[in-house]
């Protein structure tokens, strides 16, 4: 017996040291200050991941985020102030309209959230930044100027800008951005007026009609015709005028109708104005087709979850089982694409004998925080009790959307540590070729001295968006961490010294270390409006632009979940 006492001591003590140790590092945090190890306050650990974590910022990484905005923002005011674009090698401006030179805000309006989240702390540089744009939407911008713009474009960055400026703003200050984004919606309503209330493709902002997209035989992209609601429906909402709110809606019970009765309840790129009908086209979760199914989630969210999400239920199951895809050795969850055998505009078509395509968008990154945000319905402790998530297949989404994340990071396995525009990913049949290689996925044209567009990275958010999310969801610090490593591989590959201008840039080629050799000049509005906003975010307190009282529209401007009134409940919302 003697020998089996001295064993329970010592396990006594094994444990008593044990416990010390993890209640010592709990109160005493990091003892180091180098922002190249991410932390969380409040110190999670995965490993207990019953205790809801407290966060607090990452106060020096947040700091480096704003002097990346303020690198990027002087830039742009001293060489292109006002301009849609911009182009920090050239250093020069350009507009999306020709209309007597007149820029309708582009930049200045997507970027103009970012700068008022962050300049909350007092950040004297950053609020006579925020004081000049102001007075230039105040005093300069014209909407009746512009001529040819994409209404989809104009709706997520310059409607969707202007409605989470005036949310954020004073009292002063807020009712110029309602009064220019109830002139810009008037100015895009038009483009609604179809048969079938699917918007067509672009606005004249000066003539106030709408025009299809003559370069796809007037047929209208589904994503951009279903990524308008957030915006008109809150704009709805402040003003009490119902018919933004109406045309939204119109566009959504089309849509509907237009699915098969008994799915699989995917949607192609295109859709007709004319009869509200799918044409025979890619089915895929990136471009033209990505926040169809981001939006499905999102219009129940803002409205206080008012309405049954059956249509986003649907979508996520189709999802599931036609598009998600495994990669042969690290098993890898990736989205893949759904082809048919013969291009066509015919209305009638079966998308599961159509050809799969194992090709993955940079933009389809969006959907690993999207899972997880659905799963959570944003409502769910942090972390949330995985056994009693809100809805049906919620367990599901949430591990798939962890999956997909992990995917997207692997993607930016790469000479820059960037993500490439496409990634092409090896099916289970390849498993040959993943040995030889060492990798799952490869960038189509990428070893050539004239890569493909498939290669370059454009300062893209949809990663760092999820990361985002998913923090905010699960206090896991891989994910600042995941962040971090994006954010120093954008310092170190995209940014353009001050000697040389400062700003941003494209790069050709993520997967070669070129340096100037693959810059390419321009600094895309979404690198302000979101990917910088999101990094922002990730390394906040969770209080900041907190998930149960904000949803993202798809161009990352915040805006307030609301409860709508009578008025609006009686217009109604797609079942």
């Amino acid at each position: 017996m003697a020998p089996l006492r001295a064993l329970k001591s010592y396990a006594k003590v094994a444990v008593g040291l044990f416990c010390g140790y993890i209640v010592w590092g709990w109160f005493s945090g990091p003892a180091s200050d180098d922002i190249s190890h991410p932390k969380t306050i409040g110190r999670y650990d995965r490993s207990f991941g019953s205790r809801k974590p407290t966060f607090t910022r990452d106060e020096k990484r947040r700091e480096a985020i704003v002097d990346a905005f303020k690198h990027a923002w002087r830039a742009y005011e001293r060489d292109a102030f006002g301009a849609d674009e911009y182009h920090p090698i050239s250093h020069t401006g350009k507009n999306f309209t020709n209309a007597k030179g007149a820029g309708i805000g582009y930049m200045i309006i997507d970027a103009l959230d970012t700068m008022m989240i962050m300049k909350q702390d007092g950040d004297g540089e950053l609020e006579e930044m925020y004081q000049r744009a102001h007075h230039w939407i105040e005093h300069t911008l014209d909407f009746s100027l512009g001529g040819q713009v994409n209404t989809f474009e104009t709706t997520i960055r310059v409607l969707g800008g202007l409605l989470a400026a005036y949310h954020l703003a004073d009292r002063k200050q807020a009712p110029v951005f309602l009064t220019h984004a109830v002139d810009l919606a008037e100015r895009l309503l038009p483009a609604f007026e179809t048969p079938s209330g699917i918007p067509l493709s672009d606005s004249n902002l000066h003539t106030k009609q709408g025009r299809g997209d003559m370069a796809n035989g007037g047929l209208a992209s589904t994503a951009e015709a279903t990524t308008l609601q957030l915006e008109f429906r809150y704009l709805s909402n402040v003003t009490g005028d119902p018919k933004y709110w109406e045309a939204a809606v119109k566009v959504m019970k089309t849509v509907k109708q237009a699915l098969p009765p008994n799915g699989p309840y995917l949607v192609p790129i295109f859709i007709s104005p004319q009869d509200g009908r799918f044409r025979s086209s890619d089915v895929r979760l990136g471009s033209r087709g990505d926040s169809y199914y981001e939006y499905l989630l999102k219009q129940y969210i803002q409205t206080v979850k008012l309405y049954r999400n059956a249509m986003y239920e649907d979508a996520m199951n189709s999802i599931h089982e036609l598009l998600f895809k495994r990669t042969p050795i690290q098993n890898l969850l990736y989205a893949a694409e759904l082809e048919p055998k013969v291009y066509s505009r015919t209305a009638d078509f079966d998308i599961r004998t159509w050809h799969v395509s194992p090709k993955q968008d940079h933009l389809v990154c969006f959907l690993g925080g999207s899972l997880m945000l659905g799963a959570t319905e944003a409502w769910a402790d942090v972390p949330p009790v995985l056994y009693n998530l809100p809805r049906a297949n919620a367990r599901r989404d949430w591990d798939n959307g962890k999956a997909l994340i992990e995917t997207c990071m692997e993607t930016h396995n790469t000479a820059t540590g960037l993500s490439p525009e496409i990634a092409v990913f090896y099916d289970t049949e390849k498993r040959k070729e993943v040995k030889e290689s060492g990798k799952e996925w490869f960038i189509k044209g990428g070893i050539s001295d004239y890569p493909l567009l498939d290669a370059r990275y454009i300062l893209r958010p949809e990663t760092v968006e999820s990361l985002f999310i998913a923090f905010r969801l699960s206090g896991d610090p891989i994910y600042r961490m995941y962040g971090w490593r994006i954010f120093q591989a954008i310092e170190k590959h995209c940014k353009i010294p001050e000697y040389q201008g400062g700003g941003y840039v494209s790069i050709r080629n993520v997967d070669r270390v070129e340096g100037e050799k693959g810059w390419v000049d321009n600094m895309e509005t979404f690198f302000l409006a979101e990917t910088l906003k999101y990094l922002y975010l990730l390394f906040s307190e969770s209080s900041v632009i907190s998930l149960r009282k904000y949803v993202f529209n798809t161009e990352a401007h915040p805006l307030p979940i609301f409860t709508p009134s009578k008025v609006l409940h009686s217009a109604g919302m797609t079942k």
